[in-house]
């Protein structure tokens, strides 16, 4: 598929590239293009959120940093066998769910707030009990990177605002802006191979968009968003396939070990997939972040939680 001219200095097409490439070469998981000719007859069209115009510009900065502040804590997939869960809810819902009610009760969020978030502090936010253990390691992750975002907005401009308004409505812009933050940093080296992923950065603008908080001129260029579950969605209906050995290992609940072969090789085959189901939908206003979140959409369905999905403690997703 076409992706406006864009050049391969683009984020996301750095993303696009690497994971190709690297796919090429793997070991454990490939494509299976009848199960990619099957899984695009499915897909419906799911159009790009158009930005609204808030009047109200203090609410606007509230929702604007709040939703940045989402995606700082968007990740842990491989701490959610152990977390407190609301009820009915994933382990992802459920931490998205507690921020935000936490912003509801004590007001929006600021730079100077989020910068000084302890490790205490997000045990109450998230309901999580530090146990000295992994869930303490994930709340200690989430406040350095609550942290971090508060340093990010206060060098950039002091707010999310200036952020955007900085970025000339660039998603890409905005993604490789991010990327000064460590735990945007998603690149995995294999056997001397680059890939790149950048989960969260491209991430962000796409719910910025959605939310209609901002306008983006080039979300089409966003890949698939690679996490643990997509992979997932995308073996279960035969899309891709992955070695025996590894769906063993899968199956028994053992973690992939982050930058592993096997686990980037899983997330690399989500991104190229996903490429592949846009170029079979061939329709301009499906874009990869379309296929992505219906893909993951799907995941949350009785057959995909019958199966074990692949965990890995990253900070990445």
């Amino acid at each position: 598929m076409s992706h406006g001219g864009a050049q391969l200095d683009q984020l996301s097409e750095r993303v696009r590239s690497s994971c190709r490439t690297f796919l090429e070469r793997a070991e454990h998981v490939r494509l299976l293009d009848d199960g990619l000719d099957r899984l695009a007859t499915q897909i419906d069209r799911v159009p790009a959120a158009e930005p609204r115009v808030e009047s109200d510009e203090v609410v606007q900065e509230g929702r604007l940093l709040q939703s940045f502040a989402v995606n700082a804590i968007n990740f842990g997939s491989g701490y959610h066998d152990l977390v407190r869960k609301l009820p009915g809810l994933s382990g992802a819902r459920t931490m998205n769910t507690r921020l935000l009610h936490y912003f509801d009760a004590t007001g929006p969020p600021t730079a100077a707030r989020l910068a000084r978030f302890t490790v205490a502090d997000c045990s109450q936010i998230f309901g999580q009990e530090l146990d000295g253990g992994a869930v303490e390691e994930l709340m200690s992750l989430f406040a350095s990177a609550l942290n971090d975002l508060g340093h990010f907005i206060d060098t950039n401009g002091g707010s999310a605002q200036a952020v955007l308004e900085g970025v000339d409505h660039s998603s890409q812009t905005l993604a490789d802006l991010l990327t000064v933050m460590p735990y945007y940093r998603d690149v995995e080296t294999v056997d001397g191979v680059e890939v790149q992923f950048y989960k969260r950065a491209q991430i962000t603008p796409a719910d910025l968009a959605r939310e209609g908080l901002w306008r983006f001129d080039d979300l089409h260029l966003l890949t698939a968003f690679a996490d643990n579950l997509v992979p997932h969605v995308l073996r279960i209906d035969g899309a891709i396939e992955v070695d025996q050995d590894l769906v063993a290992m899968i199956g028994r609940g053992q973690r992939l070990e982050p930058g592993s072969r096997p686990e980037v090789e899983l997330r690399a085959a989500a991104v190229v997939a996903v490429e592949e189901l846009v170029g079979r939908v061939e329709h301009p206003s499906v874009w990869a972040m379309h296929v992505d979140e219906w893909l993951w959409l799907r995941g949350g369905g009785a057959t995909y939680k019958a199966q074990p999905r692949p965990r890995s403690r990253s900070v990445f997703y």
